[in-house]
């Protein structure tokens, strides 16, 4: 069984970085990709960015603008998300997920394995 943990979410400026990390624990796959997705109230979870599992590959959602990044560190079984010129938006939940059999790199959520809970991002002005 995995379990996911994101860390690193909080209140940060318009303008502001902060850095998100997912720590996995138990069984992972050695040809997973990692996604990281987002949340807002009454919408749908959006695609922010995934990472393949050798990290050679980087896909990332319209929005980002070259302002996000994404990293793992396999031997640390983490994965994060590095954000910069963060804008004032809604609070967002942001997850990291797990696709263990991924050839490619998914943008729809429903095709990622396991979750974790998320970590709450707020962005004031």
């Amino acid at each position: 069984q995995v379990q996911l943990v994101e860390s690193g979410g909080g209140l940060v400026q318009a303008g502001g970085s902060l850095r998100l990390s997912c720590a996995a624990s138990g069984r992972t796959f050695s040809r997973n990709a990692w996604g990281w997705f987002r949340q807002a109230p009454g919408k749908e979870r959006e695609f922010v960015g995934a990472i393949s599992w050798n990290g050679g590959r980087q896909l990332y959602g319209d929005f980002v603008k070259d302002r996000f990044t994404i990293s793992r560190d396999n031997a640390k079984n983490m994965v994060y998300l590095e954000m910069k010129s963060l804008k004032a938006e809604n609070k967002e939940v942001y997850y990291c997920a797990e696709d263990e059999t991924a050839y490619g790199l998914r943008l729809t959520a429903n095709y990622y394995d396991y979750w974790g809970q998320g970590t709450q991002v707020t962005v004031s002005t």
